[in-house]
């Protein structure tokens, strides 16, 4: 019951109401969890952060699945290998599956964020002038 109480506060179209509803929860369950509501009051600036984003980012941000699915790769193309005669050969190995998979997502536009819808965020100025010589 509290998972769909707090799952309300996810559905909300802008970041006020996200906190509307998520106080709410806090307001309602204080009386007999009084614990959880309290660490829902620290836990709020974190849990709601992704909504300060544009819309178009929110889905992409508030899932952890793109870095689960990294770390999985990596850990199986690691684990191929099994002893690594040195720490460096670690970070070509790692390094490499970085680079492919930032290759990756340059060129599936539609799946991921793209450094034009981020550009506008940042206060990079490489960043926007990337962006807007794409």
């Amino acid at each position: 019951m509290v998972s769909a109480f707090i799952g309300a506060a996810f559905a909300q179209d802008d970041a006020e109401a996200a906190r509307t509803q998520w106080r709410r929860v806090g307001d309602q369950l204080r009386p007999k969890v009084a614990k959880f509501a309290a660490l829902m009051d620290e836990a709020e600036p974190d849990v709601l952060a992704y909504m300060t984003f544009p819309a178009a980012h929110r889905a992409k941000l508030r899932s952890t699945n793109p870095r689960e699915r990294l770390n999985g790769e990596i850990k199986r193309r690691t684990e191929v290998v099994g002893i690594f005669p040195n720490e460096a050969a670690i970070t070509r190995l790692v390094g490499a599956i970085l680079l492919e998979r930032n290759d990756e997502w340059a060129v599936q536009r539609a799946r991921y964020m793209t450094l034009e819808t981020i550009a506008p965020l940042s206060d990079d100025s490489i960043v926007g002038l990337t962006a807007m010589a794409a």
